[in-house]
């Protein structure tokens, strides 16, 4: 098919969504879908770590008919808060750093066997290709969710839930930037009467080990984001302090944590960025 049917196909597509949404109703954003807004961005618009500064030392709940029930210092209060923050913040990096690298490790070996210009046995490379195809198209959550009925709770579930999902993003990048050689350089060392592992290691590992550490970088700036919400299903982190504050409509406390995900993010992807940059 030339570009433009490839065009034309996928508006067909696109219209084909659009159309089966709007006939079944379920395309639409609300009754008050700007009151809505107004209210959300009110409910955000001061972050619970204010308050660990300027937050009032005693704040007081009462009953109806005017019964003190409780006394807080929101001060205290956000002061532990924002350390009970930083603990699950490296919980969160842990999971993304430990996930990625057994990710890349696994992924490796399955790499070499899909490349197209390595001699690997048919079955091997369609067994190996069919793995890391259902690893992409299983989400990082799915995973999550069975992993944490088999070892439980905690970042155990979350780190083997990253590799399981990355380690088919890390086997296509390292296959595709195999298959990108000059294949002439490698049958040169062979031709010396070289083996395999030595070609290998000699020809094809000194010039795809700066796209592969590249790889792994982007890869593991993704997972810093996917580990976030990890905690949602009992993996730790920052999507578990994030699961309570939705299920409490501690809003304030949310847009703290949102903050911390966000500058997290950014300070990875600048720094990852960097690397990436100086390795190539």
């Amino acid at each position: 098919m030339t570009p433009a049917a490839w065009g034309v196909a996928y508006l067909a597509v696109v219209g084909l969504c659009l159309w089966s949404l709007m006939g079944s109703g379920e395309l639409s954003l609300g009754r008050t879908p700007w009151q809505n807004l107004m209210a959300t961005v009110g409910d955000f618009s001061r972050p619970s770590f204010l308050d660990a500064w300027w937050g009032p030392q005693r704040l007081e709940y009462r009953s109806d008919d005017g019964t003190v029930l409780r006394v807080e210092n929101r001060q205290v209060l956000e002061r532990e808060f924002l350390w009970a923050v930083l603990r699950a913040t490296w919980v969160t990096f842990q999971i993304a750093t430990l996930g990625s690298l057994l990710a890349a490790l696994l992924a490796l070996p399955l790499g070499l066997f899909t490349a197209r210009n390595l001699p690997a046995p048919r079955w091997l490379s369609r067994a190996a290709h069919g793995l890391l195809g259902a690893s992409r198209a299983i989400h990082t959550l799915v995973f999550g969710l069975i992993l944490v009925g088999i070892v439980g709770l905690g970042p155990t579930a979350g780190i083997l839930a990253i590799a399981m999902h990355s380690m088919g993003t890390y086997g296509k990048l390292f296959a595709e930037s195999i298959e990108t050689l000059d294949m002439a350089a490698v049958e040169g060392v062979r031709a010396t009467g070289a083996s395999s592992a030595h070609a290998f290691f000699m020809a094809v590992w000194p010039s795809v080990l700066p796209q592969f550490a590249s790889q792994h970088l982007y890869v593991w700036e993704f997972n810093v984001r996917d580990s976030t919400i990890l905690g949602l299903i009992g993996a730790g982190g920052l999507g578990l302090l994030i699961s309570e504050a939705v299920s409490l409509f501690q809003w304030s406390r949310l847009a703290t944590l949102l903050i911390v995900v966000v500058a997290l993010v950014m300070c990875f992807d600048a720094v990852s960025s960097r690397v990436r940059k100086a390795l190539l």
